[in-house]
């Protein structure tokens, strides 16, 4: 067999389902190879796209999503979402094309080098000098790519070696481990949280990774007693209806998050990478944080903690669990007041029937319409911090959302994947008009692999986010308002159904007929940020941080 018919092969070798990605000359023969495999191909129409297809696959399964693209541009067109699945810890692999490494039929047209570009953004990136190193290669790189901290993993394989003879096979799939922390150290924090007064646990990143770390989570919380919250890309981990639960972390300052974070002597940071926007609470005198993790944290002026528990994060919390009594750590009451306090104003609270929405009242109507184990999957923008903030997560992953990279363009493509992935799930893109044009041409996509997808098109003209900080600062408005194209017949120009204008009486009977009608929908809203400051007013501050 030659080298592309062998990498195919190696790929099939590692349960590889999906290639998701755009060939081009350089990849024929892997392409031909591919014709005839039982891995299906996913043509995109931009390589950035298929890039966070394949990372969210990665994210969605823990195991390594796969995409493809050629030399040059093609490859150039990949550094954002290598970038993303970087900082965001999701298992991929991207493969790219390149003219022949052994002969020359086009000088330098279109070479650069690709290899020493992945270099920073991926954590292995290797290019293919021989066919019989196929086989090695590709396992390493699967195995690298999963190693926590898990990422992305890049091969160039040339056009000369895909089309050169090898006998080699395939080798062997063999699970990747973590190890387990020491008796030592579980012990030791142990004591330190036996003897807090008001301990509380956030849930950060890595655990959402891993399938065990969750119900692990959740009998911590269940038999101990513990108040939690999360960053934004540990949402979900565990239920945030919980009567323990305090929300996520999504504003900077001035939440009601902010009032606990400062009441509590213990922090319990379970998962935590400084890729996320960092914890300033740790300035904080008197406080101690424990760092419970994969791997040892990343000291930085904002991030220092005391103790570290280092090995499988759900071995961890088990052993952490069976070492605490019962309904020990509740604190002294005052979480308990301050959970009343945050049910009546930010998830109960009357909301006025205004039009255009605000991301308040989109996401009131969107938690009463949509399934438990339903997906959102978020772009970036300003609505993305309401959401994460007052959109509850019932399940693992049923908030997507992006706070590493924190990239425009991603919303779509994401929810692509994950409607690939959970066919029977409803599944809702929530875009800004800004970050919905980066990548709306996978609207194709979706029609063409005949999904059934909602997308709630937020639009106001600019870049709202950005307006918002403008203004904060005292600034003029300048520089980021653009035009928009007339988003339902843009929609229905690819063959999806758009609607545009709906009022606070239409938008659940419109939503509810989308998520239960074939196809891909997009319902265009004027957004309004009215609340952006009022949310954040000092008197709110102290009226929660004074309770108790």
């Amino acid at each position: 067999m030659n080298g592309a018919e062998l990498m195919v092969k190696c790929l099939e070798n590692e349960g590889v389902e999906y290639i998701f990605g755009i060939p081009g000359e350089e990849n024929l023969a892997f392409l031909e190879a591919l014709r005839t495999s039982s891995i299906q191909l996913i043509l995109t129409r931009h390589e950035q796209a298929a890039g966070f297809m394949a990372a969210t696959y990665g994210r969605l399964t823990g195991k390594p999503g796969v995409c493809l693209a050629t030399l040059g541009p093609g490859a150039t067109n990949f550094v954002t979402s290598v970038s993303y699945a970087l900082l965001g810890g999701m298992p991929c692999l991207f493969i790219t094309g390149q003219k022949p490494i052994k002969t020359s039929k086009q000088g330098r047209f279109q070479i650069i080098n690709v290899v020493s570009m992945m270099a920073p953004i991926t954590k292995m990136t290797r290019q293919i000098v021989g066919a019989d190193s196929i086989a090695i290669l590709v396992r390493e790189a699967f195995r690298v790519a999963v190693q926590e901290k898990s990422g992305p993993v890049h091969l160039e394989l040339p056009e000369d070696i895909a089309e050169e003879q090898t006998a080699v096979r395939p080798f062997p799939v063999t699970p990747v481990r973590s190890a387990y922390a020491s008796d030592r150290a579980v012990n030791e924090i142990t004591e330190i949280i036996k003897q807090a007064k008001n301990p509380l646990l956030l849930i950060a990143a890595a655990s959402n990774r891993h399938q065990q770390a969750g119900p692990a989570l959740e009998q911590l919380i269940e038999q101990t007693g513990i108040y939690f919250f999360s960053t934004q890309m540990g949402k979900g981990a565990a239920n945030e209806v919980h009567p323990r639960c305090l929300g996520t972390a999504a504003l900077s300052d001035h939440d009601y998050l902010h009032c606990a974070i400062g009441k509590a002597d213990v922090i319990i940071n379970v998962g935590h990478d400084v890729v996320e926007k960092p914890p300033f609470f740790m300035r904080k005198n008197g406080l101690t944080v424990i760092h419970i993790n994969y791997f040892s944290a990343i000291f930085d002026e904002v991030y220092f903690p005391q103790y570290e528990v280092i090995g499988d994060i759900a071995d961890s919390l088990r052993r952490l669990t069976a070492r605490i009594k019962p309904d020990s750590l509740a604190g002294e009451g005052y979480f308990r007041l301050l959970k009343e306090e945050i049910d009546k104003n930010v998830y109960k609270r009357t909301l006025p029937a205004t039009f255009p929405y605000t991301p308040q009242q989109l996401t009131r109507v969107l938690r009463e319409l949509m399934d438990k184990d339903s997906i959102l999957s978020l772009d970036n923008g300003m609505y993305k911090i309401w959401f994460a903030r007052n959109y509850r997560s019932t399940d693992s992953f049923s908030v997507l959302l992006d706070n590493a990279l924190a990239t425009m363009g991603a919303g779509l493509p994401v929810a692509i994947a994950a409607k690939m992935l959970f066919p029977e799930k409803k599944v809702v893109a929530i875009c800004g008009d800004g970050g919905f044009m980066m990548n709306s041409q996978e609207l194709e996509t979706a029609i063409r692999l005949k999904l059934d997808l909602t997308i709630l098109l937020l639009r106001d003209d600019g870049l709202g986010m950005i307006k918002w900080k403008q203004g904060g600062m005292g600034f003029p408005s300048f520089g980021l308002d653009f035009g928009n194209p007339d988003f339902v017949k843009y929609a229905e120009s690819y063959g999806a159904r758009g609607y545009r204008g709906v009022d606070q009486e239409q938008l659940a009977k419109v939503l509810e007929h989308c998520l239960n009608t074939p196809g891909v929908h997009l319902i265009e809203l004027p957004i309004d940020y009215a609340e952006n400051e009022s949310v954040l007013i000092e008197e709110l501050k102290r009226k929660t941080c004074l309770i108790g």
